[in-house]
């Protein structure tokens, strides 16, 4: 597998390489994240070619080839929990003013879509740190980040957030925090303690 430079993973306006993870639009109710594709079309004919490329096959279909961009990831990705969407996402990331540079803290990553925004809106030079109790879904997380291109932007742990807070590692240091908890109102206190 060839290896991607983060920073151009992060770039939207590439060329598609080895191993690179596209979005494959069909149509407006059909797309798909995909690495490696067989079939009528072949991936190795996509590589080399600009993201939002319109590719055909050679039965005489065709798709478009684009960035997982934050958006388009959340309607593709595996819903282990259900998610945020776009609306909903641009008001949190508006509301707790995120911006290049900021330090995050959210407890419940669940199946992330929240989490690629907020490492987008921090990029490059900012964090986010996201913790969820269930360890097979942050391992999961984990590896659609990396999929993504963003793990060097997102750290995922195993942590009962509602139930021991955040760590001490954090206090005092973090611009914003988010819960996605079942009873929030049991992290505040921690949560506190994190903030600037």
């Amino acid at each position: 597998m060839l290896e991607i430079d983060p920073a151009k993973k992060l770039s939207f306006n590439r060329l598609i390489s080895n191993a690179d993870l596209v979005i494959v639009y069909e149509r407006h109710d059909n797309m798909k994240a995909v690495t490696n594709r067989f079939g009528v079309f072949k991936h190795s004919e996509w590589i080399g070619k600009p993201l939002g490329s319109k590719v055909f096959s050679n039965k005489g279909g065709f798709v478009y080839l684009l960035a997982p961009t934050p958006e388009l990831w959340t309607l593709v990705l595996s819903h282990r929990t259900q998610i945020l969407y776009i609306a909903d996402i641009s008001f949190a990331i508006m509301y707790l003013e995120d911006v290049p540079g900021c330090l995050v803290l959210e407890s419940g990553t669940g199946s992330g879509s929240l989490t690629t925004s907020l490492a987008r809106a921090v990029a490059p030079t900012g964090h986010v740190h996201t913790f969820d109790f269930h360890e097979q879904r942050a391992g999961s997380a984990r590896d659609d980040f990396e999929r993504t291109g963003l793990s060097s932007l997102i750290s995922v742990r195993v942590r009962d957030i509602q139930g021991g807070g955040f760590p001490n590692e954090f206090a005092g240091l973090a611009d914003a925090v988010f819960l996605d908890l079942p009873q929030p109102w049991l992290a505040i206190p921690s949560a506190e303690k994190m903030l600037k």
